[in-house]
């Protein structure tokens, strides 16, 4: 599995230390930065990892910005993504199961490095359930088709 990761200036912190996690897993991943502390933009690093996700460069995605909502809300633009915003576990194994999310998006400033390092452990372990499921996500793959 390859992963794309990214953070804003709110979240390198939290981003180095997932990428510790990724490292751990032993999956393949790539660092979209920022790796500085002045403050930047965050579409400028999600919607670049989105697009990858998207169009199937990578596997999965994983933001990180203050909150994740920024981040959340600018690669949930990109046709083609799923990403939510998680701050737990219960969280991120239900959004892989029946959402069949390509991407979450977290806050350094709302959890700490080892409840991140979980989500991402878990998201990264679960699989999307289909069944019934299945036709919800075909329903928003085809509200994108016709609306975007």
């Amino acid at each position: 599995m390859k992963i794309a990761i990214a953070s804003d200036h709110g979240g390198t912190r939290l981003k180095d230390e997932l990428i510790a996690v990724i490292k751990d897993l032993g999956f393949a991943y790539e660092d979209f930065g920022c790796n500085c502390e002045g403050s930047v933009d965050y579409p400028d690093y999600a919607l670049p990892v989105a697009e990858k996700v998207a169009a199937g460069e990578f596997d999965r995605g994983i933001l990180v910005c203050g909150t994740g909502i920024g981040m959340s809300i600018a690669a949930n633009k990109v046709k083609g993504i799923r990403c939510a915003l998680v701050h737990d576990v219960f969280s991120a194994k239900a959004t892989r199961q029946h959402n069949d999310t390509n991407m979450i998006s977290m806050g350094e400033r709302v959890i700490g490095p080892g409840l991140a390092g979980e989500i991402v452990r878990t998201w990264l372990g679960e699989a999307f359930e289909g069944g019934r499921h299945a036709n919800r996500i075909g329903k928003i793959l085809s509200y994108e088709d016709t609306h975007r």
